[in-house]
C-alpha cells in the first residue's frame, strides 16, 4: 500500500507539472522594451552617426506616443526605452559599451552605430551573446553569413553591390578610360573591388587604381597624379571627412574632369554642400537616397512627404539620408516585434523572415537575403546640375527611373 501511495503521488505531481508548464513557461511581459545603440558625438563619424540616431530616436517617441510597440508575443503594447552610450567613434569604446548594454543593461535589442568600422566591433559580440543586431548602415559583406543568424542589415544593401549601376553607367556611356581612389576599409575597398571587377569584365582597366588612409585629408598631390593619366571619370570612394577633403582640393586645385563621382552627397547634401560650396558639386555625380528619392508609395511607416514635415516641424532638424536610415530600423524592429509570436531572438529573425520582400517603407523595398543582408534596395546614378536657384539632383541612370540626362563631359 506503502508502494502504490508513492507512486500515485509521483504520477499526480507529473500529471500536475503537465498540466502547469505551459503557465510556467510563458514569461510576464517587460515593462519596456529596451533597445540599446550607441552613437558618436565627436570624432570622423559623429555627424552621421548622430544624424542616424535622431532617425531612431524620432521613431521611439512616435511609438510611444501611441503606447508603446505592439508586441505579439504578450499581445499588446509596451513602451519603448532606448539606452545609448557616446562611442566617441572609437571601435575600442564601443566594444567595452556593446558588451555593458548586453550584460549590465540588459537590453531585449541592439542596434549599431553609423557604418561599417563602428559595426564590426557590434557583429561578433551580439553573435557570441546571441541578441539580434539591427544594423542600419554597416554594410560590409564580411559581417554576414548564414552561420551568423543574429544579424539584419535594414537600411542599405552590402557595399560591394553599391557600385553595380554605376560600373553599368560607365560602360553602356563607353568611359574607357576610369581612375578610382578609394580609402582603405571594408566599406570603401569592397565598393573599389566590385568596380574594378566589372569594369575588366568588359574589357576596361582602371588607368589609376589606389588606396589611401581612410583618415587622409589632403588630396591635392593624388589628384596631380590623376590629372597626369587623363582620366575619362574620376571616383572618389571614402566617408564624408574624405569626400568633403577631396572636393575642396580638385576645386583648389583647379582639375578639370570629365565626370567626377564621391558617394556622401548622395546621403549628407546639406553636410558636404556647407563644407565645399555649391560651386564644388556642379556636374559631380553620386548615389541618390532618400529624402533625395522620395519613395510616398509604401505600405509601413510614414510616406517619405509626410516623415520630412513631422520630422522638421518636431526636432528642428534638417533629414538626411542617416535620419531616414535611423527610422527604417525603427520600423524594422516594430515590424518584427508585431510578427513574432514569440519573444525570443531567434523567433524575432524568423519572424524578419516572413516578411521580407512584402513590406515597402520611406527607404524601399525591405528585403533580405539568408545571411541577413539587404537585397531589396539597389543604389542609382545621379548627378547634380546647376540650376538658377542652386542644385538639382538627377537621376541619370538607369534609364526606367531616370528623372534626367547626364550632362558629360562636365562643362
Amino acid at each position: 500500500m506503502r508502494w502504490f501511495k508513492n507512486v500515485t503521488l509521483v504520477l499526480l505531481a507529473f500529471v500536475v507539472g503537465i498540466i502547469l508548464l505551459p503557465f510556467q513557461a510563458k514569461a510576464a511581459a517587460p515593462k519596456q522594451i529596451l533597445i540599446g545603440t550607441l552613437y558618436a558625438s565627436s570624432g570622423p563619424f559623429a555627424t552621421s552617426s548622430t544624424s542616424q540616431y535622431h532617425g531612431l530616436e524620432f521613431w521611439a517617441n512616435q511609438v510611444n506616443k501611441q503606447g508603446g510597440v505592439y508586441v505579439a508575443a504578450f499581445k499588446k503594447k509596451i513602451p519603448v526605452k532606448l539606452i545609448a552610450y557616446d562611442d566617441q567613434s572609437s571601435t575600442t569604446l564601443a566594444a567595452t559599451l556593446y558588451n555593458q548594454l548586453i550584460t549590465r543593461d540588459k537590453v531585449n535589442l541592439l542596434v549599431a552605430d553609423f557604418g561599417s568600422v563602428l559595426t564590426s566591433v557590434a557583429v561578433p559580440i551580439a553573435q557570441e551573446h546571441k541578441i539580434l543586431l539591427f544594423d542600419p548602415t554597416g554594410t560590409s559583406a564580411k559581417f554576414f553569413s548564414p552561420k551568423n543568424p543574429y544579424l539584419v542589415l535594414t537600411s542599405l544593401p552590402t557595399s560591394g553591390v553599391w557600385p553595380t549601376v554605376l560600373a553599368d553607367f560607365l560602360i553602356t556611356h563607353k568611359i574607357n578610360k576610369v581612375a578610382v581612389i578609394y580609402s582603405a576599409n571594408d566599406f570603401n575597398q569592397s565598393q573599389a573591388e566590385t568596380l574594378k571587377a566589372k569594369l575588366e569584365a568588359a574589357k576596361i582597366k582602371p588607368v589609376y587604381y589606389h588606396a589611401v588612409p581612410t583618415d587622409t585629408s589632403n588630396y591635392t598631390v593624388l589628384i596631380r597624379t590623376i590629372q597626369a593619366t587623363h582620366p575619362e571619370a574620376l571616383i572618389e570612394f571614402g566617408y564624408p571627412p574624405n569626400d568633403i577633403a577631396f572636393l575642396q582640393n580638385l576645386q583648389a586645385s583647379g582639375a578639370k574632369f570629365n565626370m567626377v563621382f564621391t558617394i556622401f552627397p548622395g546621403q549628407q547634401l546639406a553636410l558636404i554642400e556647407k563644407n565645399v560650396g555649391t560651386k564644388a558639386l556642379e556636374y559631380t555625380y553620386t548615389y541618390p537616397t532618400p529624402p533625395l528619392l522620395v519613395y510616398n508609395k509604401v505600405n509601413y511607416g510614414m510616406p517619405m512627404s509626410e516623415f520630412e514635415k513631422i520630422y522638421t516641424q518636431e526636432t528642428k532638424r534638417p533629414v538626411d539620408f542617416l535620419t531616414v536610415a535611423g527610422y527604417n530600423a525603427g520600423l524594422i524592429i516594430e515590424k518584427t516585434l508585431s510578427t513574432s509570436k514569440e519573444f525570443n531572438q531567434l523567433a524575432f529573425r524568423n519572424a524578419i523572415n516572413s516578411f521580407s520582400g512584402k513590406i515597402f517603407t520611406l527607404n524601399g523595398l525591405f528585403k533580405i537575403n539568408n545571411e541577413g543582408a539587404q537585397i531589396g534596395e539597389f543604389l542609382p546614378v545621379g548627378q547634380f546640375q546647376p540650376t538658377k536657384t542652386g542644385l538639382a539632383l538627377h537621376v541619370v541612370y538607369p534609364m526606367n527611373i531616370a528623372t534626367g540626362k547626364p550632362i558629360y563631359p562636365a562643362p
